[in-house]
């Protein structure tokens, strides 16, 4: 009896998906797979040119590609952004959401374009470790696994809401209707970004930043919300 409820469940059980595969929940979900692991297709550098560095065991690695970024050509719009990623040692790098524009402003990097959430080989808590809104918003806790180990990030970026999820643990938040003036935080500090995010346009180019260092990003998958 054990061992036919054992079968049973088997066979109703969700299957698991391979890399870079989406399960059939998945998909009945409205998921949508950015990267098949073997192309890049559907990806380009910021620069908008086709990426130096080839597909690296069912990866993107946006080091050495060519720009500032390796960037998901379509831009996206109120939406849960799901994916792994594994960093080298010293690695800094980033998950950049909102880059509303990919020309530079003069004597800028294409990075003030969009917001990043900051990946470094860190064990902090603070504005430029893993988690974190880069020199926006702390997180809440450094959740993430030594280098070399994956982890799974997910990210909620629904109009006025960012939310950041690292390792199962939603580490931080940012309500952008608070930020008013550039420079400045709601609570009154500085901040780096000439930008009123409140202003800022909630659709734009997903991007893995290069910043010198090898690092992997796999199942990158994105769920739109209505």
């Amino acid at each position: 009896m054990r061992t036919m409820c054992l079968v049973a469940a088997l066979l109703v059980a969700p299957a698991a998906a391979a890399d870079n595969e989406l399960t059939l929940r998945e998909k009945a979900d409205g998921w949508i797979l950015l990267f098949d692991g073997k192309t890049l297709d559907g990806w380009m550098t910021s620069a908008g040119k086709p990426s130096r560095t080839p597909v690296e065991d069912g990866c993107i690695n946006p080091h050495k590609c060519g720009h500032y970024m390796m960037v998901h050509k379509e831009p996206w719009e109120n939406y849960v952004l799901s994916l792994d990623f594994k960093i080298s040692k010293k690695c800094n790098s980033g998950v950049f959401i909102r880059t509303a524009s990919l020309t530079p402003r003069p004597g800028k990097d294409v990075g003030f374009n969009g917001i990043e959430i900051a990946i470094d080989d860190t064990t902090g808590s603070g504005l430029h470790d893993t988690g974190a809104i880069y020199d926006l918003v702390k997180t809440s806790k450094n959740a993430m696994k030594p280098a070399g180990e994956w982890n799974r990030l997910v990210v909620t970026s629904d109009r006025h809401k960012i939310e950041v999820e690292l390792n199962g643990e939603t580490v931080t938040r940012m309500d952008t209707s608070e930020w008013a003036k550039p420079n400045l935080r709601p609570d009154g500090t500085m901040h780096k970004f000439d930008v009123a995010y409140k202003d800022h346009p909630v659709k734009g180019h997903i991007g893995f930043q290069d910043h010198g260092s090898p690092c992997w990003f796999k199942n990158i998958k994105i769920k739109p919300l209505k």
